[in-house]
């Protein structure tokens, strides 16, 4: 499974992706008015430092907006992908991106037929949101098993199941379980994965003994 960080913090992503464990971006409007900065400026930015795929939103509403959104995005880099809403006119543009060799990101997706329409049109990635179905009192883990099970009815369906609005370990481990291709996280909730009380507790008691005995290994 691929982890995407689910930010346009630049600074946080330099830190991060340290880590090793960074494999892509993904930004959207709502991230980039917090940040408070200028979206391609932070686009150029990210793609210094990750080498690894950066979905980039467009805004037009209209098909032929959205591609002329795309190509202006295209340009920044070779590794941006165009991230488009699941509507009427936002599959239209992904089937003409598509056919063009342009990686797409579909986002918004909250049901399986959905991400079949998407995976149809040549959806790249297939982005369902599980943490606000759960807002509503509906299982977003479900809608990763369906759109897992009927994706791995037809072998010619090769669209990426990104799980995205993830909240917390659990999401992720349960993504991992069903077999998702990727999921995008904010920073915390990456941070949460390697956090855990009984690793401070052992390693707080390891450490006790070792100053014990006075000694020191350089």
């Amino acid at each position: 499974m691929e982890f995407f960080l689910d930010t346009a913090d630049v600074k946080l992503i330099k830190e991060l992706n340290k880590t090793g464990l960074i494999n892509g971006i993904t930004t959207n409007p709502s991230l980039v008015a917090k940040s408070g900065k200028n979206f391609l400026e932070i686009l150029k930015e990210i793609t210094k430092i990750i080498k690894g795929p950066i979905s980039a939103e467009v805004t037009a509403l209209d098909t032929k907006g959205m591609i002329a959104e795309a190509n202006k995005l295209k340009k920044i880099s070779k590794n941006i992908v165009i991230k488009l809403p699941l509507t009427e006119n936002g599959l239209k543009a992904c089937k003409s991106l598509s056919k063009r060799k342009i990686k797409t990101n579909v986002t918004l997706c909250f049901s399986a037929a959905q991400a079949l329409l998407a995976a149809k049109c040549g959806a790249t990635y297939i982005s369902p949101f599980v943490g606000r179905l759960d807002d509503i009192g509906e299982n977003g883990m479900e809608l990763i098993q369906q759109i897992k099970s009927v994706y791995s009815n037809y072998k010619n369906l090769n669209t990426k199941i990104l799980v995205a609005s993830v909240r917390n370990a659990d999401h992720v481990i349960k993504s991992a379980i069903i077999g998702a291709d990727v999921v995008t996280l904010p920073p915390d909730t990456l941070m949460e994965l390697y956090n855990h009380p009984l690793t401070k507790k052992g390693l707080d008691a390891f450490l006790s003994d070792w100053k014990k005995t006075k000694q020191s290994i350089v």
